[in-house]
């Protein structure tokens, strides 16, 4: 499977922005052929939601996406099956709730046989990530961890102490969504989290445009997008306008 670390930090030092595009698992019966055609148009790596019945970081059109998911019948396994392959680095998030249930090694190995190369849990907090840290290290997962504008200095620097692959900088309070601005936050957040770390810093919820994009990486090292995708999706775009979207993305951040 991809080295997730290694190959943003490769890209970050040929001087290339990183795009992580989002979609939901199981969200479309073609979102496995999204997921290519977003690769196809430029993604560094893709992030890709497990569904969950109780989002609680998500707002309104991810919520969506993965009631759509979940009405169709996907399991875990179905979206892991629909990774199998991706050309890029594959990152999962889902909820604590998903991985629990399963087992953590048995979730982190299931990743790992699937060929994922990161986690995103977004409800596991530092205090208590231990035990799911031990299994996922030792299947090679990374475990990519959350800084929010409201996360203390000595916060910060637990977090990136034990974040791999790359550290997600949040970029407002709030759940997920599209915003027709990128907020007063996202400077302070990347520097608090440069200054304990030299891992890739990639800054997501709320960043919804072109425009927006290429704000965020004046300061960050890349650009998560998730809600203005999956809405499109959702729209009926499909793999065409998912990659029509995303190579938009690339262009205004190149």
């Amino acid at each position: 499977m991809p080295d997730l670390e290694k190959d943003l930090r490769a890209q970050r030092e040929r001087g290339r922005k990183l795009l992580i595009p989002y979609l939901m698992g199981g969200m479309t019966e073609d979102w496995a052929q999204s997921l290519a055609a977003v690769v196809a148009a430029g993604a560094d790596a893709v992030e890709v939601g497990i569904p969950f019945s109780d989002p609680m970081m998500d707002g309104p059109v991810i919520q969506e996406a993965a009631l759509r998911a979940l009405v169709r019948g996907t399991v875990p396994q179905d979206v892991l099956d629909g990774i199998a392959g991706a050309a890029v680095p594959v990152v999962v998030m889902t909820y604590y709730n998903i991985v629990f249930r399963a087992g953590h090694k048995r979730m982190a190995r299931s990743l790992a046989a699937a060929g994922v190369s990161g986690a995103i849990i977004v409800d596991l907090p530092i205090e208590e990530i231990g035990p799911w840290a031990v299994e996922a290290d030792a299947a090679g997962i990374d475990t990519v961890l959350l800084v929010a504008p409201s996360s203390p200095p000595d916060r910060v620097q637990r977090i990136c102490a034990r974040a791999r692959g790359f550290v997600y900088a949040v970029a407002r309070m709030g759940v997920t969504g599209e915003r027709g601005d990128i907020g007063t936050d996202v400077a302070k957040v990347v520097e608090r989290i440069r200054s304990c770390t030299d891992m890739p810093v990639c800054v997501g919820v709320g960043v919804s445009t072109p425009a927006q994009a290429a704000e965020v990486c004046q300061v960050a090292d890349g650009v998560v997008v998730g809600s203005a995708l999956v809405r499109r999706l959702l729209e009926g775009e499909g793999p065409d306008g998912a990659a029509a979207f995303v190579g938009s993305l690339r262009e205004a951040i190149d």
